[in-house]
């Protein structure tokens, strides 16, 4: 697909790293599956990633965690 940000970028499959600061807790989640613009960057991730992530992110300010990080191994 088209970047929407840069507009010139077509995304391919890649990994990013996703950094979340909620409530004082800082939660970095490695090895992400996104769409990846070849050109700024800018990535875009699934509904179901997303949804994964925010759980992990709520999990981490349940247990009062200041810094956390984590790695997806997902597909």
């Amino acid at each position: 697909m088209k970047c929407v940000i840069c507009k010139t970028g077509t995304t391919k499959n890649g990994k990013v790293t996703v950094t979340v600061d909620v409530k004082g807790t800082v939660v970095v989640i490695r090895d992400v599956p996104a769409k990846v613009c070849s050109n700024c960057g800018n990535y875009y991730l699934s509904s179901e990633i997303t949804k994964l992530i925010t759980q992990k992110v709520q999990q981490a300010v349940k247990k009062g965690v200041e810094i956390e990080v984590i790695r997806i191994n997902a597909a």
